[in-house]
């Protein structure tokens, strides 16, 4: 595929394993900017990049509205240092709070495992006088 070629819905759709109805949202939050041609919508370079942002963004759990606003710092004309710069704080913020996550989900499942543990032995305990009663 030629890089500075246009890519249609359906092909967008096929490369970034995502529904018309994605593209569509995304660009009615502004954060895609199809060309028009009546109903047709015809995606850029540009907008094939974004998307990639855009759905890493959102792998990493950052808010459309965080997504938007680092893409809108792109155009700064500063070499990209803002966003990049931005980009870097979101991202060490968002890293702390998935690793407390990951400890809080850790902790519950150690207490879920303890909890079945201590079924596992109230259930042989109940089952045990029955069989020595048959």
């Amino acid at each position: 595929m030629s890089e500075d070629r246009t890519m249609t819905i359906r092909a967008m759709c096929e490369a970034f394993d995502v529904t018309p109805r994605t593209l569509r949202f995304y660009e009615a939050k502004e954060l895609l900017f199809p060309i028009r041609e009546g109903q047709k919508r015809l995606f850029t370079r540009r907008d094939r990049a974004r998307l990639k942002l855009i759905l890493r963004g959102k792998r990493f759990g950052f808010s459309l509205e965080e997504i938007r606003q680092l893409l809108d710092l792109y155009d700064m004309g500063d070499q990209q240092q803002t966003q990049i710069h931005k980009t870097y704080e979101i991202a060490q913020q968002r890293l702390r709070d998935m690793i407390g996550q990951r400890d809080d989900l850790n902790q519950a499942i150690a207490e879920l495992e303890e909890q079945l543990a201590w079924g596992e032995k109230m259930l042989a305990s109940i089952s045990q006088p029955k069989r020595a009663a048959e």
